[in-house]
């Protein structure tokens, strides 16, 4: 082998190598997270801050009200939860679903 090949197939090498540690150490400088999608974040003004603030303190007065003076603890009201089933409605649920079992047992 030529002297003279070996050092240009080193010296590419080199720079190959020299290439993929300055973008490492590009990499390594910038720390910050990309944001999403390429986007920036959207910041808060400190007028909408402070009028979320106030609405929110607003509505736990207004749930210390409905309390009373003597428990200062907020309802929270539980909209999905469902209402307990009167005794008369679990009877006609249950008539219902006897008949309809029923009338499978009876197909099949």
């Amino acid at each position: 082998m030529n002297l003279q090949n070996i050092l240009a197939d080193l010296r590419s090498q080199r720079t190959c190598i020299e290439q993929a540690i300055a973008a490492l150490q590009g990499t390594a400088r910038d720390t910050r997270p990309a944001s999403h999608d390429g986007r920036k974040r959207r910041h808060m003004s400190t007028a909408t801050r402070a009028r979320i603030g106030g609405a929110k303190k607003a509505w736990s007065a207004k749930q210390r009200r409905k309390v009373g003076a003597a428990n200062s603890k907020p309802i929270l009201v539980h909209t999905a939860k469902r209402k307990p089933m009167s005794s008369a409605a679990r009877k006609k649920l249950s008539v219902l679903m006897k008949a309809r079992w029923a009338g499978r047992k009876a197909a099949a």
